[in-house]
């Protein structure tokens, strides 16, 4: 049994005895005009925790990163300056923080909505060097309590004709196992469409993400 037929059949047992796993977090925010509203999760991406929120029907997910320069994961109380999502630790950003002293660090954020079932099109967000900013608070309770509202560049991504094709129907069960591991567990399942099978469209807009609210347990 592969990778993915195990994690299906785990997260499927689970949910059919609990429904999806729950926490005490929560994820408030206004998406395009759009109430968006999960209970968000932190999760290890290579080298790094993000904050991961995600819900289906259609999938979406959110994500944003916190950090500092000296890799610490230690993550403290202030004002995090949005950065660039694909060149986050330029140069030019780690000297605005450093010659600005009221920033703790830099943040990212991505966002992935499933535009047409099942993971054929996305529409993504990108976080831009746009003078944003996240406020953080960490409390004594152990929780994570941050602030937000951005301005994302928005991108249209379609499933490559290649990959339908050569992919076949193993291509289309494994989306359906992914899309089934991401509504059992709260986590996304290879939801990100670059580097896997599309093509970025010509066009692109803005998503307008407003009154964003996260709460996490940290400890």
């Amino acid at each position: 049994m592969n990778r993915h037929h195990v994690l299906l059949a785990f997260f499927l047992s689970i949910t059919t005895a609990f429904g999806q796993i729950a926490n005490d977090n929560t994820f408030k925010a206004q998406i395009d005009g759009k109430e968006f509203v999960t209970q968000p999760r932190r999760v290890r991406i290579g080298n790094f925790w993000w904050i991961t929120a995600n819900t289906v029907k259609p999938d979406k997910s959110l994500r944003i990163w916190l950090g500092s320069y000296d890799k610490r994961e230690i993550i403290e109380t202030g004002t995090y300056l949005v950065v660039d999502a694909d060149k986050p630790d330029t140069r030019e950003n780690k000297k605005k923080v450093e010659d600005l002293a009221k920033y703790k660090g830099i943040a990212t954020i991505k966002y992935v909505e499933e535009t047409r079932e099942p993971r054929m099109e996305y529409h993504v967000g990108k976080s831009q060097n746009g003078d944003e900013t996240i406020d953080v608070k960490m409390g004594a309770d152990g929780f994570l309590e941050a602030t937000f509202s951005t301005n994302l560049v928005g991108s249209y991504w379609k499933e490559k004709g290649t990959a339908t094709v050569f992919g076949g129907m193993g291509r289309l069960i494994n989306k359906m196992e992914d899309k089934a591991i991401t509504k059992a567990s709260g986590y996304d399942s290879d939801i990100d469409p670059e580097g896997n099978g599309y093509k970025k469209q010509d066009k692109q807009d803005q998503i307008v993400i407003k009154n964003g609210m996260v709460k996490l347990k940290m400890k």
